[in-house]
């Protein structure tokens, strides 16, 4: 082989690792909802209240199903308010080597939707606040992966999931309030190596029982409290 040709391809075979670990990949986020809470005027303004037992309960059985998915999570995010720690945390009992980072985007927040009834008392600047959030949130997570597909999990709230899938179908942004997800719903949407989106699943309910199903539209109210012997 002629020496410069034999150049050519030690050259060739060296940047051929590199140029795989650089190349675009599939990147899969599954979005999971915080379990069901109650209000509590006791609870932390800011970071909220914790998960009710019904929310608990909710929570085992969306790690159980987390667990029983194929492949490991390459990354794990929890929005910073307490229910969705809470969530995250029972999570992480369930799903080996769980190692969740907190992260202030995910957190709850109303950004502007086309049924301005709904955020009337909501303040623009509020409402401008929380839009920033979200195109940071999906600025940073919402694109391919580099060198090999990933799967991440974010456990966070149902505003958020619902604006996430929005922007990811491409259709207006404030149309978020036209869906509902459930109390520890799972979301699934993929990345493309190429940029473009998929929804794969939206408030999938299906690893809980009908009778604790709550927080999506037409739900009903539920409790694991001992009713009184009738």
């Amino acid at each position: 082989m002629p020496p410069r040709l034999s150049l050519m391809l030690c050259c060739l075979l060296l940047t051929a690792p590199l140029c795989a670990a650089e190349a675009p990949a599939t990147r899969t986020i599954v979005l999971v909802r915080h379990g069901y809470y109650l209000p509590d005027a006791k609870a932390d303004p800011k970071l909220g209240p914790h998960l009710a037992p019904l929310g608990v309960a909710q929570a085992r059985l969306v790690g159980a199903r987390l667990a029983g998915l194929p492949g490991r999570f390459g990354a794990m995010y929890v929005s910073p308010v307490q229910r969705a720690r809470d969530t995250a945390a029972i999570i992480a009992a369930d799903v080996p080597g769980s190692r969740f980072e907190v992260v202030d985007d995910l957190a709850e927040c109303t950004p502007p939707t086309r049924r301005t009834e709904a955020v009337a008392d909501e303040k623009p600047a509020d409402l401008a606040a929380c839009k920033q959030q979200l195109d940071r949130l999906f600025a940073r997570y919402f694109r391919p992966a580099t060198g090999h597909a990933r799967t991440e999990l974010m456990v966070c709230h149902g505003n958020v999931i619902r604006n996430m899938v929005v922007r990811a179908l491409g259709v207006d942004s404030r149309a978020w309030l036209e869906m509902s997800v459930g109390n520890a719903s799972i979301t699934r949407i993929l990345v493309e190596a190429d940029g473009r989106y998929k929804v794969i699943s939206v408030g999938d309910v299906g690893h809980l029982p009908p009778s604790l199903r709550t927080g999506a539209t037409g739900d009903a109210e539920r409790s694991l409290a001992i009713p009184a012997l009738p």
